[in-house]
């Protein structure tokens, strides 16, 4: 039997089939075109990603905090631990800042290496930081190590220091000045000196430098006879080919004499000053309280010295620089060794000066001026020795002179020149007279030694009185010129003096200034209210601009106090 369906019926379901599946279809159609609610995926991603961010971040930061935490306490634990003067074990000292830290377990090693004169401390720690968000990546921890080393070294100092006492330093207060500065430099540096590792010699210079009878005795001095109160010696230019002074090289005694006087070149007789020009010798003052001090580490001492100081005379930077580093040359050794044999330097120091490229010894020169070089008068050797032929009564002390030759036609055969013939009166204004010997008021005469003319009587009033006006015939020209010759200090034989000028001191100087940089000698300056040539030759002088100071007034302190920082700065390695 076959069964006919309703065709109507069936007509009818396929339309309604067929439009559910065309709305359907339209729909879905929609749903893929319509872009509503896709930022929403995408800004929902972005939160994510941010969120992530941010996390790092704050596990990073929590990560240097830590780190920087234990850094820190490594680096305060270890500069404590190398501290000489830390009594305590360096390892305890160590651990006890990383408990009192709560971080040692941290701690992972120390290491303890000490020397005569150094402690250095190693040491090791990590921590591991836990990853909050970080961990999402996959990373969950992150390691944070620290590592340090710290050392102390008790480095072994040579101190000069080179100061200027010239006449100028009286004025303004300077000299003052000067005295706190130095004063205060002294106590700065060897404050905490507890290992008695530092010495200090003090230098002054006017036009010389008077190293006092027990360190001129050390060097070969010669023409010494009778001159017993000038300490001085005249540096010959083979003293400066070297960075420090033979003991051995034949040097000359500075000479004692005052070129000084109010003697005008005419024919009248002037009686010689009762009083000298100036008080001493003038090259070479006397005043004991500006000799050179010899190595010490006595506060009180080297600070006494230092406030005795005394403005006299002209300058010479270059004699300052040039002994102060004779006192720091290792050639020096065994003028060392005497002194300390004989108690005039401390045992401390025996070895001293040590070689300039001994390990852990520094060598400093700190020097100062408020001028400039001024040229330097030195006596010439004819004009030191025994047999002036001048002479001195013993009974009233009148002079007369001997002359052996260019004796004028007017002296016939007498060879002795009395220049006074009014005796006993100083107002005498006659011109003198030849004679057969050597005036003698009946009590006895003396020939005197060079050094004894030049320590009573002033080098103008020989020149003229017992020179110019003998042996000039009474011809004003003659007087002056024989006068200028014996005066010239440009002569450099045969007259009585002869100079060395500014310009060659200050070759002399730099010539120093690059024997001591070239030894590894750290050389420090002080313009102290200088003129702008002295400015100069300081500024050259010093081992860096750093090293060079310019001060006026009170500053001087400040300025020798930040030098005392910075030897303290060179000494304490960490």
């Amino acid at each position: 039997m076959r069964v006919v369906g309703n065709g109507a019926a069936d007509a009818a379901t396929h339309r309604v089939k067929r439009t559910v599946l065309g709305r359907l279809t339209t729909r879905l159609r929609r749903f893929g075109r319509d872009e509503d609610g896709s930022m929403i995926i995408f800004s929902l991603f972005l939160i994510i990603m941010m969120l992530i961010v941010g996390g790092m971040a704050v596990d990073l930061m929590r990560f240097e905090t830590n780190r920087s935490r234990l850094a820190a306490t490594l680096d305060r634990a270890i500069l404590a631990a190398a501290d000489l003067d830390q009594t305590l074990s360096p390892e305890q000292v160590v651990r006890d800042y990383f408990q009192k830290a709560g971080l040692l377990e941290q701690l992972q090693s120390v290491s303890v290496v000490e020397t005569v004169n150094s402690r250095s401390v190693s040491a090791s720690a990590s921590i591991n930081v836990n990853m909050m968000f970080m961990d999402l990546l996959g990373i969950e921890q992150l390691e944070a190590p620290a590592a340090g080393m710290a050392r102390e070294t008790i480095t072994d100092i040579e101190i000069a220091m080179v100061l200027d006492v010239s006449g100028s330093m009286g004025s303004n207060g300077k000299i003052g000045n000067l005295r706190t500065a130095a004063r205060n430099f002294v106590q700065t540096v060897l404050a905490n000196d507890i290992n008695n590792k530092i010495s200090i010699s003090i230098v002054p210079f006017n036009a010389q430098v008077n190293l006092g009878a027990t360190l001129r005795s050390q060097y070969n001095v010669t023409n010494l006879t009778g001159i017993t109160n000038s300490n001085c010696i005249d540096l010959l230019p083979s003293a400066f080919t070297a960075a420090g002074i033979s003991q051995t090289l034949p040097m000359p005694q500075a000479g004692y004499f005052d070129w000084s006087s109010s003697t005008t070149k005419n024919s009248s007789y002037v009686a010689p000053p009762t009083t000298m020009a100036f008080p001493g010798p003038l090259t070479c003052k006397t005043n004991t309280a500006n000799i050179v001090r010899l190595p010490s580490n006595s506060i009180p001492a080297l600070q006494a010295n230092l406030g005795g100081l005394a403005a006299d005379g002209n300058t010479s930077i270059t004699l300052g620089m040039k002994w102060a580093m004779a006192l720091l040359d290792p050639g020096s050794r065994p003028l060392y060794t005497n002194l300390i044999s004989s108690n005039q330097i401390s045992a401390n120091f025996a070895g001293r000066p040590y070689n300039y490229d001994r390990p852990n010894t520094l060598k400093v020169i700190v020097m100062m001026t408020d001028g400039e070089h001024v040229d330097s008068k030195l006596l010439n050797d004819n004009y030191r020795g025994p047999n002036s032929l001048i002479y001195r009564s013993t009974g009233d002390g009148l002079y007369s002179i001997r002359h052996l030759v260019n004796r004028p036609t007017s002296a016939g055969t007498n060879e002795y020149w009395w220049p006074e013939t009014c005796v006993n009166q100083p107002t005498c204004t006659q011109r003198g007279t030849w004679n057969a010997t050597a005036y003698n008021s009946g009590a006895g005469v003396t020939m005197l030694t060079w050094p004894q003319v030049w320590a009573a009587l002033p080098m103008s009033w020989v020149a003229q009185q017992l020179y110019a006006r003998p042996l000039s015939n009474n011809n004003s020209t003659n007087r002056t010129n024989i006068y200028n010759s014996l005066m010239d200090p440009a002569q450099t034989t045969a007259f009585f003096r002869r100079s060395i000028t500014a310009g060659a001191m200050d070759v002399q100087l730099q010539t120093s200034c690059l024997q001591a940089r070239a030894n590894g000698v750290v050389v420090f300056s002080v313009a102290f209210e200088a003129p702008p040539i002295g400015q100069a030759l300081l500024a050259n002088c010093a081992s860096s601009p750093s090293h060079y100071y310019v001060a006026n007034g009170s500053q001087i302190n400040d300025a020798f106090f930040a030098i005392a920082n910075q030897i303290q700065s060179l000494r304490l390695m960490q």
